[in-house]
């Protein structure tokens, strides 16, 4: 699938099988970073995990709260928010942070993720 159609049909499956945790998260970081724009893709499905977890995630959070600071701050940033469900479920947090310009230079494409290799780098 390619990676605007990914983006896309993440959004679309958001609305309509959002689980409490990916809410939560979701919450979170447009709350925290007053983000201009936040997606939360749910990819537990591709992890050898039972149907429905919500263990395994990317977020995509465009914020004004990212300007000037080097990436790895803004990972620590986003994982503070989330540490709470870090600590309690969330197995694998796959950050992509940006601000409002690097994303409309970004085209709005989001990367899609490596497919699972079963643990232990299999």
């Amino acid at each position: 699938m390619n990676n605007i159609l990914q983006v896309c049909f993440s959004a679309v499956r958001r609305m309509s099988t959002t689980g409490p945790v990916e809410s939560t998260i979701f919450n979170k970081l447009q709350s925290a970073l007053s983000a201009s724009h936040v997606n939360v893709i749910n990819e537990s499905y591709m992890h050898n995990v039972p149907k429905g977890a919500e263990t395994h995630f990317k977020v995509v959070v465009v914020s004004d709260k990212f300007d000037g600071l080097p990436l790895i701050k803004r990972h620590r940033l986003v994982n503070d928010i989330l540490k709470e469900e870090l600590q309690t479920g969330v197995h694998a947090l796959s950050i992509v942070a940006k601000t409002p310009k690097q994303w409309e230079e970004s085209d709005k494409i989001v990367e899609s993720s490596p497919n699972c290799k079963g643990g232990f780098g299999k």
